[in-house]
């Protein structure tokens, strides 16, 4: 990932979960909200994946779930309920 002003390489580290690029000091991916460790990878079993514990998106015309920090994956809002 580079800089879109000055073009400096940002990371070169991949999600995953989602395949994004990270930045090498996030705590989470910004696409997919999964956990990210800079220094050792997060399994794809790490996530969860249990369908019927989901919380889906507060905004009606988003079809994101919300993470554990109460914020949605696809749209970054966060959940009002």
């Amino acid at each position: 990932m580079k800089c879109p002003h000055c073009g400096k390489s940002l990371g070169d580290k991949v999600c995953p979960s989602c395949g994004s690029e990270v930045l090498e000091e996030s705590s989470f991916c910004h696409r997919c909200g999964a956990p990210w460790r800079a220094t050792e990878t997060v399994s794809p079993e790490e996530v969860s994946t249990d369908i019927s514990q989901r919380i889906l998106c507060s905004d009606g015309a988003c079809i994101g779930v919300v993470n554990d920090q109460g914020i949605c994956k696809v749209c970054g809002k966060p959940y009002t309920g």
